[in-house]
């Protein structure tokens, strides 16, 4: 251990004895250059504690269709009632919440508008879509402790993005392809493909990245690959001047002739043995220096660990497969499957999307 470890440990367990200490608690409290540290760390832990609730707020509100109906003249809380269809009363304790939450707000004449996060949602309604979908995700949160040591088998999310189902192949394509064009914006503005003459996308979904790709680099000659059911669905929205390859990643050869590729949110659904796989299919399939390019949101990031670890980490419970993993451990991954380097690429927004350039 490192003498700069040894003293931030040291640190940690002085100040945890710190803040455990009743005494100092109410030292803090009371001592007015303290006071404004001490109400803000309640307000953290409080926010901690009351997180759930905070989602269920959102989701209650994105659910009613309250977004949409505010993005036009503010409307008082009857007026909402009567389009919810709910009592006033009872829509005024939501539409409270949602004030407090900064989802709405309440104009000079006392009506209703949206908030600085209810306008956000308007202008990214891929989010509300996620947001919308989330009911499965609390289902199986109903007894946390089971989902997350394994007990807990029939989880919603699981069955809902079961790739090998083919019934939710439209749902689940839909869903991701409700984010991709915010997540596909960061790809294209962080990396150049202009300095490649094929991209393949494995596991390319609906075609959305392509899509936006096409657009950026028309000379670009480009294909996809994944599933079957899914393949179809790309192969309608995007024509026939994309190369459209049905097939499996983990059991089926890639397609040869590209000399970029793009994983994009892919690896982070699957385990090691099976993110394996993958990698070493694509190092196969890629000529001599070949680029790889990883998009996902990785773990080790001060600044979106709660978005990495704590929310994809419990979302990837409740799917029963996949996990968040540093940039180091993708590394490590892509070594064993013959890769040689693994650089960092810097994206405007790592909450969005973090990446990695592989060869």
């Amino acid at each position: 251990m490192s003498l700069a470890g040894a003293a931030a440990d040291r640190w940690r367990g002085f100040r945890n004895r710190l803040l455990a200490s009743p005494r100092f608690q109410k030292f803090a409290i009371e001592f007015p250059p303290f006071r404004p540290i001490a109400r803000r760390r309640s307000r953290a832990l409080f926010d901690l504690l009351a997180g759930f609730t905070y989602s269920q707020v959102l989701y209650a509100t994105v659910k009613l269709g309250l977004i949409d109906m505010l993005q036009g003249p503010a409307l008082t809380g009857p007026a909402l009632a009567a389009r919810v269809g709910w009592p006033a009363g009872r829509l005024e304790r939501l539409l409270k919440a949602a004030v407090s939450l900064e989802i709405l707000e309440l104009t000079s004449t006392g009506a209703y508008t949206l908030g600085q996060h209810g306008a956000a949602l308007a202008g990214n309604p891929w989010i509300a879509k996620f947001i919308a979908h989330h009911h499965l995700l609390y289902d199986d949160l109903a007894d946390p402790l089971a989902l997350l040591s394994g007990d807990r088998k029939d989880n919603k999310l699981k069955e809902f993005w079961n790739y090998s189902a083919t019934p939710h192949a439209a749902s689940y394509t839909a869903l991701m392809a409700a984010s991709q064009q915010a997540v596909a914006a960061e790809i294209l503005a962080a990396y150049d493909f202009g300095r490649h003459r094929q991209l393949i996308d494995v596991g390319g979904s609906n075609g959305t990245f392509l899509a936006a790709a096409r657009s950026r680099y028309p000379q670009l000659r480009l294909s996809l690959f994944d599933l079957p059911a899914v393949a179809e669905i790309a192969r309608v929205n995007l024509g026939n001047d994309v190369e459209i390859h049905p097939g499996s990643f983990l059991t089926d050869e890639l397609p040869k002739g590209a000399d970029v590729a793009t994983l994009i949110r892919v690896a982070h659904d699957h385990d090691d043995d099976s993110v394996l796989k993958i990698l070493s299919a694509i190092k196969h399939m890629l000529p001599p220096g070949g680029v790889l390019i990883v998009a996902e949101p990785l773990s080790g990031i001060a600044a979106t660990a709660p978005i990495a670890d704590a929310y994809f980490g419990t979302y990837f419970a409740a799917m029963g497969q996949g996990r968040t993993r540093t940039a180091a451990e993708l590394g490590r991954l892509a070594a064993a499957a013959g890769f040689t380097s693994t650089t960092a690429i810097r994206t405007r927004n790592p909450v969005v999307c973090s990446m990695l350039k592989i060869m």
